[in-house]
């Protein structure tokens, strides 16, 4: 009954929350402020391309050649003929407007397989004699889908550009291996622990709402640093929490994914199709296999084609329902190359309250999909931490500096009482 007496700022469970968002926020301020900084240029990284001289991930250089887009094959050829050697060509983007480039990611190269013939238009063996790199994706080539030319390369080797580095500053605080990206979905973490201590800490008394959302006209020093710190804090919370889960989330996506699901039914989206190769058939080329998944969807848009890496592998390929916004999740189509059919159709229009959930995440962290309102409400949430970091250091230092200059003023009355 004592406990329920005392002021809510007095009571343990208060004072632990607010040890804990104070040394949390202080201890990772640094690590937080480079997130969200580096978060937020990406966001708007198209518009900064120009004035930091990156080549341009989106648009062509001089002028584009006139006349319509060369089959899906021709343009993996003219990747296949520019890649480097040891490496081919694995996923084709392209483009969503014309007079923009078609971007290919290269991977490493694999040696040919057994168990039938490769589909045609899939990526090859590595050449005799080339060196294999190892990993996943080692560059990116884009390429005029018109007159095939190659208008850009860049190896993932090279640490090329300044948005580039900030990317990585993003995506694994330039540590390579997987560490880096795990310490990235830690620290997202701690932010959302500090958005939901802070929103408890918030939580203003009966009488103190309107106030709670405001920062006090005149206010200074202590008092300034706290309704800067709350007011902002609370209008920004949901895009806050938002862009922090979904970090999490991409970071570690099988634990986060079996967890919504477990909660929100939902197939592994990421999952490719199996299929059971034909000895002694010839598999169907890379076209057919996009006239067979625009077949399925007569209305979408083509944009991105993965040929099989193996011979028990089925082309996907990415569409966009009409009208969608960039960066919305988009419909992926399997095709057998074996049986030339269509052997799953993945549709967001279809997709259960999990899957939805779970093919938003990246969107919702990139600011895509939902129109230039959330673009530019994510790029602020990025601004965020460099705030809360300014006004919660100034807080504890201006009120650590006063409860020293108290007990040095008692001190001096003791002993002068002495």
């Amino acid at each position: 009954m004592a406990n329920a007496s005392k002021p809510r700022s007095q009571r343990l469970w208060y004072r632990t929350l607010q040890n804990i968002h104070l040394w949390v926020g202080l201890i990772l301020c640094l690590p937080l402020v480079v997130l969200g900084i580096t978060g937020s240029i990406l966001v708007v990284d198209e518009e900064l391309r120009s004035l930091t001289g990156d080549a341009p991930v989106r648009e062509l250089s001089g002028t584009p050649a006139d006349g319509p887009m060369q089959p899906v094959s021709a343009i993996l050829a003219a990747a296949r003929a520019a890649a480097p050697a040891g490496t081919q060509p694995g996923f084709l983007v392209l483009p969503e407007e014309p007079g923009r480039p078609a971007t290919v990611r290269l991977v490493a190269a694999r040696s040919s397989e057994r168990g039938g013939e490769r589909p045609q238009g899939a990526p090859q063996g590595t050449p005799q004699g080339a060196p294999a790199p190892q990993g996943g994706p080692v560059g990116m080539l884009s390429i005029d889908p018109v007159s095939l030319a190659v208008t850009g390369a860049n190896p993932a080797q090279a640490s090329g550009g300044f948005l580039r580095t900030v990317h990585m500053l993003h995506g694994n605080l330039l540590i390579r291996d997987r560490s880096g990206r795990e310490l990235v979905g830690w620290l997202g973490a701690a932010m959302l622990v500090l958005g939901v201590s802070g929103l408890v800490l918030w939580w203003p008394r009966p009488g103190r709402w309107k106030a709670a959302f405001t920062v006090k006209a005149g206010a200074r020093g202590v008092r300034l640093h706290r309704d800067l710190h709350g007011a902002v804090g609370i209008w920004s919370l949901l895009v806050f929490l938002i862009v922090s889960f979904s970090g999490v989330y991409l970071a570690f996506p099988q634990t986060l994914g079996a967890g919504m699901s477990s909660v929100l039914p939902a197939r592994d989206l990421r999952a490719a199709v199996t299929v059971q190769p034909v000895k002694g058939a010839t598999p169907i080329d890379v076209d057919r296999a996009v006239a067979l998944a625009r077949e399925a969807m007569p209305e979408a848009a083509l944009r991105s084609v993965s040929p099989p890496a193996r011979p028990d592998q089925a082309y996907r390929i990415g569409l966009a329902p009409a009208g969608q916004a960039h960066g919305a999740p988009i419909a992926t189509v399997f095709v057998d190359p074996w049986t030339a059919q269509v052997a799953e159709v993945r549709d967001p229009a279809a997709y259960s309250a999990g899957e939805t959930l779970i093919a938003w995440q990246r969107p919702l962290h990139a600011g895509e999909g939902l129109g230039a309102l959330w673009k530019w409400a994510v790029f602020l949430s990025g601004i965020l931490p460099p705030l809360f970091a300014v006004t919660g250091t100034l807080m504890w230092w201006l009120k650590r500096k006063a409860r020293r200059a108290k007990n040095a003023e008692r001190a001096a009355a003791l002993a002068a009482a002495e």
